[in-house]
C-alpha cells in the first residue's frame, strides 16, 4: 500500500479530522436551522463509520475534542451514543432503539449471568411493555443477563448488536445468546447486571410510557421496581438487588453507574456487618481523594473502630462533568451516615492512583492516613468474596 509522505499535521485521520469539525460546527451553531444542517452531516458521517466498524475515528476524534474542544466533545459523543444505539439506522419505517434495564446487586457468593428462560423472558416482556413502554410498540429481549464484562465493547459492536435485537423486535421475536460467546466475568461483592432489549416503533411515535399523557418516570420506576424486580429476583438467588428504570442503552448505563457508587457504599456496610458480626456503628470509615493527572476517584476505607486495619474498600468514581469543586465528599458522608456509620475520618492529602502489583486491586487510605491492601480477618477471610468492588 502506498503511504503518504507527510503525516497529517494534526495527527488524526481525514475521517477523525471530519468528524471533529462537524462537531465544532455543531457546537457553534446559533440557530436551529444551522443545528438541523450540522445534524444531517454528524448523523451520515457516524453512520458511515459505524458500517465500517472504524472504532479509532472515534476514539481519535473524541481524545482530541476533549482537551481542545469540550463543549464540541460532549456533542459528538451525544452524537455518536445516539447512532450506536439505533438499530438499523436506515430503516425509513420506524425509530428502534436498544434498551438496557440494569439490575444493581450485592452479595457474599457469586453474582450469576446467566441465560434467561423463556418464560422468564415472556414474563419481562409483559412487565416492560405494561409499564415501560409505549402502548403498541414492538418489543425483542435478549435472553441472558449480562455482566458489565459481556457488554458489547465499543460504538461499532453496540450499533452491530442493536442491529441484531432491533431486527428481532421487527420480527417479533426475542434474540437467543449462545453463553459461550461471552466473556467470563469477575467475582465482586457489589455489580450490576444487564437485561438488553430494543423497542420499535413507527417514525415520531411515542416510546416510552412517561411519554403519555398522565405518565411519568416515577411511576414507571416504582411500577417496575415492584413487577419487574419481583421477575428477576429468581435470577440472582442468594443478592440483594435494587432495580434501575429501563432507558436507552447509554443513558441507562449512566445512570447505573451514578446509582451503583453509594449502593456500594451501603452494600458494604451491611456485608461488613454480616460477616464481622458488628453493627455499622462499630465501623470506622475513611474517605480520601485520589489522583492520576487530576482529581479520578475517592476511596473509602472500612475498618473497625479502635483497630487501625483495613478491611474493605469501595472505590466511588467521578463521573461526567465532576470534579474537584463537586462536593462528593459530602455526598459520601451523607450515605456513610444513612446507612448507621458515625465514625468518619475526611482526609484531604492528594494520594496517587495506586493498586497491588500482584492482585491489582485498588490499595485504600486507612485511619493512620496510609494507603495499604484490604484485608479481611483470617476467620472471615475464606467467606469473602475475592475481589471487592
Amino acid at each position: 500500500m502506498k503511504r503518504s509522505r507527510f503525516a497529517r499535521r494534526s495527527g488524526l485521520s481525514r475521517d477523525a479530522e471530519n468528524l471533529s469539525r462537524l462537531a465544532v460546527g455543531m457546537a457553534e451553531s446559533g440557530s436551529r436551522a444551522e443545528d438541523r444542517f450540522w445534524e444531517t452531516q454528524l448523523t451520515a458521517t457516524i453512520d458511515r463509520l459505524l458500517e465500517d466498524k472504524d472504532e479509532t475515528a472515534f476514539n481519535d476524534t473524541l481524545d482530541h475534542l476533549l482537551s481542545s474542544n469540550p463543549r464540541a466533545y460532549d456533542e459528538l459523543a451525544d452524537y455518536i451514543e445516539s447512532r450506536a444505539e439505533t438499530a438499523l439506522r436506515g430503516n425509513l419505517q420506524h425509530d428502534i432503539l436498544l434498551l438496557a434495564a440494569p439490575v444493581l446487586s450485592w452479595s457474599r457468593f457469586r453474582i450469576p449471568s446467566s441465560s434467561i428462560a423463556p418464560a422468564v423472558v415472556a414474563n419481562l416482556r409483559v412487565h416492560l411493555q405494561a409499564h415501560v413502554l409505549a402502548d403498541d410498540a414492538l418489543l425483542a429481549v435478549a435472553d441472558f443477563l449480562f455482566s458489565p464484562d459481556q457488554l458489547p465493547a465499543g460504538y461499532c459492536a453496540t450499533a452491530q448488536f442493536a442491529d441484531a435485537l432491533g431486527q428481532a423486535a421487527l420480527d417479533r421475536l426475542d434474540l437467543h445468546i449462545d453463553p459461550a460467546a461471552l466473556a467470563e466475568t469477575g467475582q465482586f461483592l457489589s455489580d450490576t447486571r444487564y437485561l438488553l432489549a430494543a423497542v420499535a416503533v413507527p417514525k415520531g411515535q411515542a416510546l416510552f410510557r412517561w411519554q403519555h399523557p398522565g405518565c411519568s418516570r416515577d411511576q414507571a420506576l416504582e411500577q417496575w421496581r415492584a413487577q419487574g424486580g419481583a421477575c428477576i429476583a429468581p435470577m440472582l438467588p442468594g443478592c440483594a438487588l435494587e432495580v434501575v428504570l429501563p432507558e436507552t442503552y447509554f443513558a441507562a448505563s449512566r445512570e447505573a453507574d451514578r446509582e451503583s457508587r453509594p449502593y456500594s457504599v451501603r452494600a458494604s456496610v451491611s456485608f461488613l456487618g454480616t460477616t464481622l458480626e458488628t453493627p455499622a456503628s462499630s465501623l470506622r470509615a475513611v474517605v480520601a481523594p485520589f489522583y492520576d493527572q487530576q482529581l479520578e476517584e475517592y476511596r473509602i476505607g472500612f475498618a473497625q473502630r479502635e483497630k487501625d486495619t483495613v478491611v474493605h474498600g469501595v472505590v466511588w468514581p467521578l463521573l461526567g462533568a465532576e470534579d474537584e469543586n463537586a462536593d462528593i465528599v459530602g455526598q459520601i458522608e451523607t450515605v456513610l451516615r444513612d446507612s448507621g456509620v458515625r465514625d468518619i475520618i475526611i482526609l484531604d492529602h492528594r494520594y496517587p492512583l495506586e493498586y497491588c502489583d500482584d492482585c491489582g486491586a485498588p490499595y485504600y487510605p486507612s485511619p493512620e492516613g496510609e494507603v495499604v491492601h484490604a484485608e479481611m480477618p483470617e476467620e472471615q477471610a475464606e467467606q469473602a468474596p475475592r475481589h471487592l468492588h
